[in-house]
């Protein structure tokens, strides 16, 4: 499966928000103010993807103070909202740390995506993602946008990596 040879190389995983870590609908107060619903199991596999020692990004175009705690809770520095260039906000990250984009992942879920997700060695979507990437990136992940999605395309990368075992092994305890 080209998602697993893809997945292997990865050093950096990037995700974006709307759509992909929630459900996509967007929340807001009387006042203006802006929510967002996050999914805990999303969140730990991003922390045992992080614990592996592949690097987060999270690349958006909106701005969300949301997100930006979220990013905080997640222990996620790269952290880059409203950006219109998601391709060049990417290309500036792998710079910074002496990558290219074969060493890059991206998870996207609309046509704004494409760009990226065609540039990267690893591209993923969610399974309610635009028909344009669901024929395009290496993987759709089974699960919907802020329902489990990331936590499935983590433990995709993991696995490919040979080392969901390990991330597994503190929360499993020995029969006996």
């Amino acid at each position: 499966m080209r998602a697993l040879v893809q997945a292997r190389k990865l050093k950096l995983m990037a995700f974006d928000v709307d759509g992909v870590l929630t459900d996509g609908t967007l929340y807001f107060t009387a006042q203006g103010d802006e929510m967002k619903a996050f999914n805990s199991l999303d969140g730990h596999g991003l922390k045992m993807l992080a614990g592996a020692g592949v690097m987060l990004a999270i690349i958006t175009g909106r701005r969300s103070r949301a997100v930006e705690l979220r990013a905080q809770n997640l222990d996620i520095a790269m952290l880059l909202q409203g950006v219109e260039d998601k391709y060049g906000a990417m290309q500036g990250l792998l710079d910074e740390h002496g990558l290219g984009f074969d060493d890059a992942g991206y998870m996207g879920d609309d046509v704004v995506d494409l760009p990226l997700l065609s540039a990267c060695g690893f591209s993923a979507t969610v399974s309610g993602g635009h028909a344009l990437l669901q024929n395009r990136v290496d993987y759709v992940a089974n699960a919907a946008a802020g329902h489990g999605a990331v936590r499935e395309v983590c433990e995709l990368i993991l696995s490919a990596q040979g080392k969901l075992e390990a991330a597994f092994a503190p929360y499993l305890r020995p029969r006996g």
